[in-house]
């Protein structure tokens, strides 16, 4: 009898590159503070910037050249231009939300160094799911990411408001990741396979025997991720876990969280276009009842972090739309819109988050509206900054959120999904409302506020640093379509059947 023989994989690492530099970066910030335990962060901060730093810098370099399709690690790690662009978003999210986070978790007593390689691998845990065709390794990346983000939740361990949002968000990922992972199970026991080329060959075949428990998995699936992404019904988490949460922690959420969700539907809505006619208007429906609920939801709240949990969601639901207008034609539109919003979704969003780090004082936040009161008398530039990310939230013209909204709108009516493309404008008109009063808020006279209330805390290097990065981004964002746009142009994202199979096929 001949040994067994285990196949290695053939490996690729240079396509390992962007993933590994952050989770050893998290790795080496752990020992740092185990080794300098007690002692300032600052090592550990320098640790992750420098990792961080490389890995921007060597999909920046990978991103400048035309982006072959690879996979590799057993067919487990899949390199193209859509999933660069979304791992570039995620080091850049998680750099911008490091160089505002020591100041404010000193500010709030919580200045714990696990935090820093916990971001680490949160962000690790997105890159994963944005950089893989494998449904196993999108379950690791989904758990990667979550376990840290359950952890970050809860930082502020003194805090009952913390603690109470770790464990709602704990328990309801846990019943999310259970749905998707019974999803899985229904799609190997159709096709035989977790790869999405082989969900995208059987979701194009006529036999009853494969598409009906092909259909029922992928539905589990989409509840999975529709929870991940705060899309309606699955979004009652949002709100709460985003108030609860310290801000930092909050402006991950938002971001990292949501950017590997949007990476991981785009890829799956992707191989499942040959049953467009089932998930359209099925997740069409999804998409009006996030946009309408997040949007006037939000109307009726006094805290801001509520207010940006609502607004939120109501942001996936327009992503969504991006996502269905690519399913409905995935030949036609490319991945542009999609990613212009997140750019600039990101940068208005963390712009935000950062400034309203300055509503917390002797240990405590005060994230009321009446709280915001005096923001423009004590710090002019924060308060000018937060009302320029928000105009970009509505989507003002020239700002990115603007250039975001004008895409998806475009992509919408270009293939016909007129009623989504019009209630999106709608919807964009209500969030003008609760914006324009946080920006009322930030610009009433101090002295309309309550005897005894605490200065707000002062505007440190950091949170100056990201303030100016995220503004800049946010008014010069259409300097970057032109060059996206070619480059999708030329490295369009598709899950494409092998030729060998279309022989078959045929």
């Amino acid at each position: 009898m001949s040994p067994f023989v285990f196949p290695i994989p053939e490996i690729d690492w240079t396509q390992l590159v962007p993933v590994l530099a952050v989770s050893i970066g998290g790795i080496l910030a752990l020992i740092w503070q185990l080794v300098q335990r007690g002692r300032s962060n600052a090592g550990i901060l320098g640790v992750c910037v420098v990792s961080l730093a490389i890995t921007m810098g060597y999909l920046g370099a990978q991103m400048m050249r035309e982006v072959p399709s690879v996979e590799t690690f057993g067919n487990m790690v899949f390199t193209d231009a859509f999933g660069l662009s979304m791992q570039f978003l995620l080091a850049l999210s998680c750099l911008l939300i490091l160089f505002f986070s020591e100041d404010y978790l000193q500010a709030k007593g919580i200045s714990f160094a696990e935090f820093y390689p916990l971001a680490m691998w949160a962000t690790a845990g997105a890159m994963i799911m944005a950089s893989t065709k494998s449904l196993l390794m999108v379950f690791v990346g989904l758990e990667i990411l979550s376990i840290s983000l359950y952890a970050l939740a809860g930082l502020s361990k003194y805090e009952t408001r913390s603690q109470e949002s770790s464990i709602k968000y704990f328990l309801l990922g846990a019943f999310a990741s259970a749905f998707l992972l019974y999803g899985i199970a229904f799609i190997y026991g159709a096709t035989g396979s977790i790869h999405l080329d082989s969900i995208y060959i059987a979701a194009g075949s006529a036999n009853d025997v494969v598409r009906v428990p092909l259909t029922f998995g992928i539905a589990l699936m989409f509840v999975g991720l529709l929870f991940k992404a705060a899309l309606a019904p699955f979004h009652q988490w949002t709100p709460d876990v985003y108030q609860g949460a310290p801000t930092n922690v909050t402006a991950l959420l938002a971001t990292v969280s949501k950017i590997g969700a949007v990476a991981i539907l785009f890829r799956v809505m992707d191989v499942v276009s040959p049953m467009a006619h089932i998930w359209v208007p099925l997740l069409s429906g999804v998409a009006v009842l996030t946009m309408v609920l997040g949007n006037v939801q939000a109307l009726v709240q006094t805290d801001v972090k509520r207010i940006m949990g609502y607004s939120s969601i109501s942001n996936a639901g327009y992503l969504l739309v991006a996502l269905i207008a690519r399913m409905q034609n995935p030949e036609r539109i490319t991945p542009l819109a999609i990613t212009i919003f997140l750019a600039g979704y990101v940068v208005m969003t963390l712009g935000s988050f950062g400034v309203f780090t300055l509503l917390t004082r002797n240990g405590k936040e005060f994230t009321d509206l009446k709280d915001l009161r005096g923001l423009f008398q004590s710090h002019p530039f924060a308060a000018a900054a937060l009302a320029v990310f928000l105009c970009s939230q509505i989507g003002v013209p020239i700002f990115a959120g603007f250039w975001g909204k004008l895409m998806i709108f475009s992509d919408a009516l270009g293939v016909g999904l007129n009623a989504l493309a019009i209630i999106m404008a709608i919807t964009s008109v209500i969030s003008a409302f609760y914006y324009l009063v946080i920006i009322r808020a930030a610009f009433v006279d101090k002295t309309d506020v309550a005897p005894g209330t605490p200065a707000l805390a002062p505007m440190r290097g950091g949170l100056k640093l990201v303030t100016w990065v995220c503004l800049v981004g946010t008014v010069l964002a259409f300097l970057a379509i032109s060059p996206l746009s070619k480059y999708y142009e030329s490295n369009n994202s598709f899950v494409k059947v092998p030729a060998a199979v279309e022989v078959a096929q045929r």
